[in-house]
């Protein structure tokens, strides 16, 4: 039989009896091997799904990342908190035990992987919705890869490619300590560091806080795993219940000796003249900077649903007069991203202000924010926490 053909008769045998999966529920781990173990699987070209939390608290950034302009390291050396960086895309997030990892490892030509991404997010984070769904909470999906209960975000999801597999990370979020993922950003002052807190609390939510602590505290970590395993097993047929054998100690052990060195970590990713949080999808936090001929221009503000919201402007600037910046800030309020350029054309047209050295091509600087990642070859958007 030729190649080909042969090829085409496996592929269709999978997809009529689907895949048989590999489980490893393996529960609390060491931080590191919390990261290290997918990454392992998916090297070794194992189709699995691995359920781990880490032991302790740690910060994980993603792979683009530049570690010194996301991170306050002065802070979390202080506080013992050890930093990762993973093979993923998407930003930085605070991690601990109460957040219990589901990591699902997929050939890239596995007939069950959808090949549009919305699809393919809708498909495979079903389980999770179904197991909130068991506890009592009414959870829904929210494009593109969020899990939400109301307008709150609780699943944190990252999906990328590894060689020849797609690796597809997510949560269970049992509790969130907000106030240290707010202090473990490195952010430009203490009003953005507060503005950070008090809009993660407001979009992201936890079983604990869905539940009160005495339903919440019937779930376990091994019961809470269980409901993973089955419900992944309804859609992806039954698995089979591995332990960690010594090949994939080993490749962990290979990847601990690249991935926790200094030359991994210290790596220079893009840095940006500012900062952009995604809390959950459709909510962005934005501060950006640009140095124009008439001075520093900063602009602090929220992207709600592709608008923006409680806008900001400062700098070292001059403006004549001073209060048409408040305008210029309301004139915003509101308005489509596409059409801050308009607002900009018509406000220096009709105000009478003078502010040498800016222009409207320098505020488009800070109010154009940072391009999506989407999904490219070294990892998607992955919406975290």
């Amino acid at each position: 039989m030729p190649l080909r053909k042969r090829i085409d008769y496996f592929a269709l045998c999978r997809a009529l009896k689907g895949p048989v999966l590999e489980l490893y529920n393996l529960g609390k781990v060491p931080w590191d091997e919390s990261q290290l173990i997918y990454h392992a699987l998916a090297s070794l070209g194992r189709e699995c799904l691995c359920l781990v939390s880490p032991d302790r608290p740690f910060v994980c950034v993603g792979f683009h990342q530049d570690l010194h302009q996301e991170v306050d390291l002065t802070y979390c050396h202080s506080r013992n908190i050890p930093i990762f960086r993973r093979n993923l895309g998407g930003g930085a997030v605070y991690l601990d035990g109460n957040q219990l990892f589901f990591q699902l490892v997929l050939k890239r030509e596995n007939p069950v992987v959808p090949k549009r991404k919305e699809v393919f997010y809708r498909k495979f984070l079903q389980p999770i919705i179904e197991v909130y769904r068991h506890l009592g909470i009414f959870a829904e999906y929210k494009p593109i890869n969020d899990v939400v209960v109301g307008t709150r975000k609780i699943s944190g999801t990252g999906v990328g490619e590894m060689g020849d597999c797609i690796v597809f990370v997510g949560n269970l979020i049992v509790d969130f300590d907000y106030e240290r993922m707010a202090k473990v950003l490195k952010v430009p002052d203490a009003k953005f560091r507060d503005k950070i807190h008090k809009t993660l609390r407001e979009n992201l939510s936890t079983i604990r806080r869905e539940l009160g602590t005495e339903e919440a505290n019937r779930w376990d970590e091994p019961a809470l795993n269980a409901l993973m395993a089955q419900a992944f097993q309804r859609l992806l047929g039954t698995m089979t219940t591995r332990p960690r054998d010594p090949a994939l100690q080993k490749k962990m052990e290979e990847l601990r000796a690249l991935m926790l060195t200094d030359a991994w970590l210290q790596q220079k990713g893009k840095r940006t003249g500012g900062r952009e949080i995604k809390i959950r999808a459709g909510i962005n936090l934005v501060q950006k900077m640009f140095k124009a001929t008439g001075g520093l221009i900063r602009a602090e503000y929220e992207i709600r649903e592709g608008r923006f919201h409680n806008v900001s402007l400062s700098g070292d600037f001059f403006c004549f007069p001073a209060e048409a910046v408040g305008r210029l800030e309301g004139r915003l309020e509101g308005v489509y991203l596409g059409e801050a350029a308009d607002v900009l054309e018509i406000f220096f047209r009709d105000e009478s202000v003078e502010m040498p050295g800016i222009g409207k091509g320098d505020w488009l600087k800070v109010l154009e924010p940072y391009p999506s990642p989407g999904w490219q070859l070294r990892g998607y958007d992955a919406g975290a926490p």
